[in-house]
């Protein structure tokens, strides 16, 4: 089972990226989905999650109105819009998957992460 992030890379303040997490190995058409990310030197924070037909979201409150989380299940992948970029989304994000529909925000709900990809915004 492996989820591969990708999509990161280096973006100036108000620019836009997509992020892609492809799951292999198995499905997770059954399964909630998120992003995570990790600053240096701080834990690892919730920034979006997707229920498991993509009915349901949420998303943290710093990223609101300006990231989508979406998923295609029949590419077994799911998606992290980020637009109007700032300095301090800068970090490692995260995709997981939980073991049931909706994972929520909390990262012990999520029991499958991928090996993360680099996000760094310019000011």
């Amino acid at each position: 089972v492996q989820l591969q992030a990708s999509g990161g890379g280096l973006v100036q303040a108000g620019g836009s990226l997509r992020l892609s997490c492809a799951a292999s190995g198995r499905t997770f058409s059954n399964n909630g989905m998120g992003w995570f990310r990790q600053a240096p030197g701080k834990e690892r924070d919730f920034v979006a999650g997707v229920s498991w037909r993509g009915g349901s979201t949420a998303y943290a409150d710093s990223v609101k109105g300006r990231f989508t989380i979406s998923r295609d299940n029949a590419k077994n992948t799911v998606y992290l819009q980020m637009n109007s970029l700032k300095p301090e989304d800068t970090a490692v994000y995260y995709c997981a998957a939980a073991r049931r529909p909706w994972g929520g925000d909390e990262a012990k709900m999520y029991h499958y992460w991928g090996q993360g990809t680099l996000v760094t915004v310019s000011s």
